[in-house]
């Protein structure tokens, strides 16, 4: 093989692995993007934010957390973490919130960014977090348990969780809830990873699941970078530009 395409070779590689020549540039900072559900739902949610970031030239891993443990979920979260070709930036929703505070520590995870989510400190779990709400903050819809699991009231899961979102999706999501185990809100993190890494918050200020104060108490502890758009609990299906927007800078300011 001539010079001349030897080069040409090592170029088509290089082009290959940073993307370029496909319209996608490479994407400043970290690259790797991990994406962890919450309760009552799945990793579908996240096809908007998925969209977005890919697009923009992210690896997006999404999380398929079987939402029966803390510490299941946590394992799940961390064999995902396991296979990234880099540095990780640690997205959580909700109860995902709770994951990424306790597998966020692994040394790959260079930031954390809650969604209107459970950042929890050492010793707390989303059972003790929501022991005593506020007064007049609203009730999430959970139906008494059955074989150890939580399930939302699907006619009033829409003004409860998906407020925003448009009423064919809110329905589905509604009829395909995931059970959400007993266990997985009485699990305790044992050290937080909002403690050693850089965090980022998105507070939905309309959110009926956890009340907006909460989320700023949480940000405010966690000592993270927090931006306030208004949305649902399911924020992240209604707006997922704001979402990857808080992504992305994470990913940048990371490094």
């Amino acid at each position: 093989m001539t010079t001349n395409r030897l080069l040409a070779a090592a170029a088509s590689v290089v082009m290959a692995a940073t993307g370029a020549g496909s319209g996608i540039a490479a994407p400043a900072g970290v690259k790797n993007v991990v994406l962890v559900h919450g309760g009552f739902v799945d990793g579908a949610g996240w096809k908007g934010v998925y969209d977005v970031l890919k697009k923009d030239g992210y690896n997006v891993t999404i999380v398929q957390n079987p939402t029966t443990s803390l510490a299941d979920d946590v394992a799940y979260t961390k064999r995902a973490i396991a296979a990234q070709d880099g540095p990780v930036v640690l997205v959580g929703h909700s109860y995902g919130g709770a994951v990424i505070s306790e597998a966020g520590t692994d040394d790959k995870v260079k930031s954390l960014v809650y969604v209107a989510a459970f950042a929890l400190d050492k010793g707390e779990s989303v059972s003790t977090l929501i022991a005593n709400p506020p007064a007049g903050a609203p009730v999430p819809p959970i139906l008494p348990p059955v074989d150890g699991f939580l399930s939302l009231d699907k006619a009033k899961f829409a003004a409860s969780f998906a407020a925003d979102v448009d009423a064919e999706t809110a329905a589905f999501m509604a009829d395909s809830q995931v059970p959400w185990s007993v266990n997985a809100l009485t699990g305790a993190v044992t050290d937080p990873a909002w403690k050693h890494k850089r965090s980022f918050y998105l507070v939905a200020t309309d959110d009926r699941m956890i009340p907006p104060d909460a989320q700023r108490m949480m940000a405010k502890r966690a000592n993270a970078r927090v931006n306030e758009v208004p949305g649902s609990h399911a924020i992240y299906v209604s707006n997922p530009a704001a979402v990857a927007d808080l992504i992305k800078q994470a990913a940048t300011d990371a490094e």
